[in-house]
């Protein structure tokens, strides 16, 4: 019988009349039944967002690191909490490649990713305040440097929309808890099982269950998530993301528009580079917004092209439990319909040729039942409508430009790989508000540095910093 999975309010089970099947993406059997919250029960449990947050506030920052370094172990290793049974870290795996489609080689490594950040919490957040005494947040003011400081939270909540499509995305809210800030979370309708499992890591940790909201629900309860806490966070397409990206107190997490650069002398010895290249637009079967998708070149794009399209024509569907698998089918294969389609009206456009075709045939298969999207790459212009797009699968365009035109012709790009000894590139690239992360060197976008900030800084986000001075005590 699959599990059932319960709304948790403050961190309390709460068993809805109405439920939703989450089901396998291969025969459709159900894998879990999910309760179902509405945006009246959403409306009024955010009244309370102070008392959420309150026990959290009572906490040093020193307990709260430690909690969530164990909240790590729990979340990688142990049997948790799941609806009115447990599951097993070998459980969720199998569970989340069952809804969401990913192999379980894939799962495994986002799990990781997220184990990683709970780990070395200390790290992640010492990067983002630049080696702030956390202490300071325990007392409300303090000294830096001999500056006076004062920082105050800029909402009692984190309100989090989160997508189905990789659970690795979860590493970039979970250091909330440090900061002393309550979680209201709003699972993908096919992942919910990663932001419960670390709720319960969490909670196993030591956690007080007030600082926990787990709201599986509409489109209308996740607009209430966004516009009644304190701050929020939004993953989706632009279709999703568009009706926030004017509201300063939602971090939005759209399509990244990554990019691997050549600059002149790279593009010279493009060979050298090609496995930083097909890591970028493979790695997590395309899904994250650091894939690349586009290659930018100064020179032998066509080249580039043909050798990419060679490597990535190899790539084949495998079993979910094969852990040489590379690719991820679609849990809805609607989508991967759609996609492809999108992909083919814009072939349709001159300039661009997509060179996997004559080497793989089809791009849409089918194989053990299920909807997968073969790796296309494509070679167009700057000006073509592909040149700058990007889709939920491994798909690149190789585009050529004169050297004197980047990084301005990239376009906004959340994660740039630049692999150039240029000076003069150099540092225009680091110069450009067009690009968010950049890799200097043969790193591949897929490469993380946690204590670096991603698509913005989550203290700066959750913190604010006030004018702060006191006087001199009394002689």
């Amino acid at each position: 019988m699959a599990p059932h999975i319960p709304i948790l309010r403050k961190g309390r089970p709460y068993r809805s009349l109405d439920v939703a099947l989450v089901r396998h993406y291969r025969d459709g059997e159900p894998v879990a039944e999910l309760s179902q919250a509405n945006a009246g029960l959403v409306r009024r449990d955010l009244l309370d967002q102070a008392g959420m947050r309150a026990p959290l506030a009572r906490m040093s920052s020193a307990e709260l690191l430690e909690l969530s370094r164990r909240a790590a172990r729990h979340f990688a290793e142990d049997a948790l909490p799941l609806g009115d049974g447990e599951q097993s870290a070998e459980d969720y795996v199998r569970q989340t490649s069952a809804t969401t489609g990913l192999p379980f080689v894939m799962v495994r490594r986002n799990m990781a990713k997220v184990q990683g950040v709970l780990a070395q919490v200390d790290t992640v957040l010492d990067g983002l305040t630049r080696g702030l005494d956390l202490g300071l947040l325990d007392r409300g003011a303090g000294e830096l440097g001999g500056h006076a400081l004062s920082f105050f939270p800029r909402g009692n909540a984190l309100g989090v929309v989160l997508p189905s499509n990789s659970p690795g995305v979860h590493s970039l809210w979970v250091p909330a808890i440090a900061l002393k800030t309550a979680l209201v979370l709003k699972p993908g309708s096919a992942e919910p099982w990663t932001p419960y499992r670390v709720v319960q890591a969490f909670l196993k940790a030591g956690a007080p269950p007030e600082a926990f909201g787990y709201y599986p629900t509409d489109h209308a309860g996740a607009g209430e998530i966004l516009r009644g806490c304190g701050r929020g966070m939004v993953f989706g397409d632009v279709s999703t993301t568009r009706v926030w990206e004017q509201d300063e107190r939602v971090e939005v997490h759209g399509p990244g528009y990554s990019k691997v650069v050549l600059g002149p002398d790279a593009s010279e010895s493009w060979e050298r580079h090609l496995d930083v290249m097909v890591t970028s637009i493979l790695e997590n079967s395309g899904r994250s917004c650091v894939n690349a998708s586009g290659v930018w070149v100064t020179r032998h794009g066509d080249a580039v092209a043909e050798a990419l399209a060679e490597r990535l024509a190899r790539v084949v569907p495998r079993p979910a439990e094969d852990e040489t698998a590379e690719i991820a089918p679609f849990a809805n294969p609607a989508v991967g319909e759609r996609l492809s389609a999108t992909v083919d009206a814009a072939l349709q456009e001159p300039g661009a040729r997509d060179l996997t075709a004559a080497r793989r045939g089809e791009r849409l298969v089918r194989y053990e039942g299920s909807t997968y999207l073969l790796p296309t790459i494509v070679r167009c212009g700057p000006e073509h409508p592909l040149a700058n797009r990007e889709f939920l699968f491994p798909f690149a365009s190789v585009v050529e430009v004169a050297p004197e035109a980047l990084p301005e012709a990239l376009g906004p790009s959340l994660a740039v790989t630049a692999i150039t000894g240029d000076p003069g590139l150099t540092a225009r690239l680091l110069a450009s508000p067009l690009i968010q992360r950049l890799n200097l060197g043969p790193l591949p976008t897929m490469r993380i540095a946690w204590d670096q900030p991603h698509e913005g800084n989550l203290f700066e986000h959750l913190y604010a910093r006030r004018a702060f001075q006191r006087a001199p005590s009394a002689a």
